[in-house]
């Protein structure tokens, strides 16, 4: 058991006896009373998210967590499949916990997979992917005298805004948080 003044972004704690990953944290004070955390947790088993208020005076369980880097292989229906790089071990992990980050999974590419007793349970993603620009409208000439941006479809679907000079088949760095253009890579 441990305090919920240790709980922190990105850790895995019982609730109920089922796995939530904590997205969000604040801890809060009121006046005299005794101060609590707000707490944003997504169900691992549901993926359903949560808004709690645990007090500083309760006791909180954490569940041991493993990351492994998998290289995302395919798509096959509601299955995304990661394969481990040296001994291509095949880890299934089902729509319900990657639905959110689906536009930035490219094949080949290396993510952070999640596990609790052997069980993937999510994937975490990189602050930024690179993937191809598989269609982009050509830029009009003399539009460039303040800083235009068109739309461009990416590999994976995702469409984002991207400057003039980006074409079809260019390689592009796109961040993860906000799908905002980062660079060319």
């Amino acid at each position: 058991m441990a305090s919920p003044t240790e709980i922190r972004k990105g850790r895995v704690l019982l609730h109920g006896g089922v796995p939530h990953l904590v997205t969000e944290m604040q801890h809060r004070t009121q006046g005299r009373q005794a101060g609590f955390v707000q707490v944003v947790m997504r169900n691992l088993r549901t993926g359903t998210a949560t808004n709690t208020k645990i007090r500083t005076t309760e006791n909180v369980e954490f569940c041991f967590l493993e990351r492994r880097k998998l290289e995302f292989s395919y798509r096959d229906g509601d299955e995304f499949h990661f394969v481990h790089p040296e001994t291509f071990e095949d880890t299934a992990v089902g729509l319900s916990l990657v639905a959110e980050m689906v536009s930035y999974l490219v094949e080949n590419a290396v993510y952070d997979v999640l596990f609790i007793d052997g069980k993937a349970i999510g994937v975490e993603l990189p602050a930024a992917v690179e993937m191809a620009v598989k269609e982009s409208p050509d830029g009009v000439r003399g539009d460039s005298a303040s800083n235009v941006l068109k739309p461009a479809v990416m590999e994976t679907g995702l469409v984002v805004q991207v400057p003039l000079f980006v074409k079809t088949g260019d390689r592009i760095r796109v961040g993860t948080e906000n799908g905002n253009y980062l660079g060319r890579a």
